[in-house]
């Protein structure tokens, strides 16, 4: 009867529009109050999940992708990844592909890659000559490298909920990562060819030298991040305050382009997205201890192994679950809500728990690129000015190769599995 009343609540509620960190916590305590539970269990259970020292990475990450978008340092990325592909055939389109790629080792989030290298690169493309479309397109899918590759938010978000190494969760996002853009890259140069697409002439390896030279510090990011986790120098969690204060010195001291005005600001976004995906948490822990409690997850795995004991074909069926729910939810929120009941099927199954963290953020990227949620393209809309249906329209061929990709990991593990193993078992 209660968890009947909790699950016909939260539908409701997210329906009418109620955020989804309200609709967690609003229909849990409705559970609570039926079961004649303590109301200052929510309260507890809440505090309880965010009382976790690897989501202190949260915060830290999203601000230092703030300072870099603030701080111009998108824009000597840009610059750099132009001088090295521009020339292909559909020159900027593998351009935006490749600064996707390298900022992805800077934010590890869709938006901040959308919102930050987006304006600069549609404006370029728009300016050579390229479809508006196309290059909304392949902005919005290129973006979703970003929580693929280290460092990731929503990876950090899986390795506290699911209890998985993050460092393990970075390494086996890499591959995938790299393999995305790869397809992202020949869906470019197949439009290209079928739409005689200009690029531009050939950089000298003096302009290439100029164009690294300024952007070395930048590059620079990731090489700490990724290298100081792999090389045991720190966590994660304080990779992300290094990320912090290495942006910090490049914007305030070496390019002087962060004045205090923009600091505030950084701070204040920070702390409304911070704030945000917290709370989403901090609800997300009352529902999933109210759905362990309650033994769904062993319930519903029970189900599924009765259907079929093939890894591959659970695996399927899982990824079908979580690509509904992420074409209406959120990435944090579907990931907080989906971990608890995954989880002891994955386990009880010998699916590696890294390998369906891998798989469970590359099948929520696709969400941020599908209606009615899709956040990267309400970002890519307010950022070109072009219609959300026509963004919606101009994303889905680049879908595609991205559906590919994740094919290819479910049914390949080693793709994701390879680096984690021989770096940490």
């Amino acid at each position: 009867m209660a968890l009947t009343v909790l699950f016909i609540l939260l539908v409701l509620f997210l329906i009418m529009g109620v955020p989804v960190a309200v609709s967690l916590g609003l229909s849990s305590l409705a559970y609570i109050m039926i079961k004649g539970l303590p109301d200052v269990l929510l309260i507890h259970r809440m505090i309880g999940g965010v009382d976790s020292f690897p989501l202190l990475a949260i915060p830290f990450f999203i601000l230092a992708g703030h300072l870099m978008n603030t701080g111009g340092i998108t824009t000597k990325i840009f610059t750099f990844a132009r001088s090295l592909v521009g020339w292909l055939p559909g020159g900027l389109g593998h351009v935006n592909v490749g600064a996707s790629v390298i900022f992805a080792g800077m934010s590890g989030a869709a938006v901040a890659d959308a919102g930050g290298l987006g304006n600069v690169e549609i404006k370029a493309m728009r300016e050579a000559g390229y479809d508006t479309d196309f290059s909304v397109g392949v902005t919005a899918a290129s973006s979703t490298i970003g929580p693929i590759i280290p460092p990731s938010l929503p990876l950090v978000i899986y390795g506290v909920m699911a209890s998985v190494s993050i460092g393990e969760l970075f390494a086996a996002g890499l591959i995938p990562g790299l393999l995305m853009a790869v397809s992202l890259m020949v869906m470019v140069a197949w439009y290209a060819w079928k739409r005689d697409y200009p690029r531009d002439s050939r950089a000298s390896i003096g302009a290439i030298s100029t164009s690294f030279k300024h952007a070395l510090l930048p590059l620079m990011t990731p090489v700490i991040i990724v290298g100081g986790i792999a090389t045991g120098v720190f966590t994660p969690t304080e990779a992300a305050v290094a990320a912090v204060c290495y942006a910090l010195l490049l914007g305030l001291l070496v390019y002087r382009s962060l004045t205090w005005r923009h600091l505030v600001r950084v701070s204040m976004d920070t702390i409304q997205t911070s704030a945000s995906i917290l709370l989403i948490i901090a609800s997300a822990a009352v529902f999933a201890w109210i759905l362990t409690s309650e033994q769904v997850a062993t319930k519903l795995g029970a189900v599924l192994l009765g259907v079929t004991d093939n890894k591959q074909v659970l695996l399927v069926i899982m990824m079908v679950i979580v690509l509904l729910i992420g074409l209406f939810m959120e990435t944090i929120a579907a990931i907080t809500i989906l971990v608890p009941v995954l989880m002891p099927i994955a386990v009880t199954a010998g699916i590696d728990p890294v390998h369906l963290g891998i798989l469970l953020i590359l099948n929520l990227m696709l969400g941020l690129l599908t209606p009615p949620v899709g956040m990267v393209l309400f970002v890519l809309s307010e950022v070109s000015g072009v219609q959300f249906e026509r963004c919606v329209r101009a994303t889905m061929p680049f879908l595609v190769p991205l559906i590919i990709v994740l094919l290819l990991v479910t049914f390949i593990p080693q793709i994701a599995l390879w680096l984690p193993e021989k770096v940490y078992r």
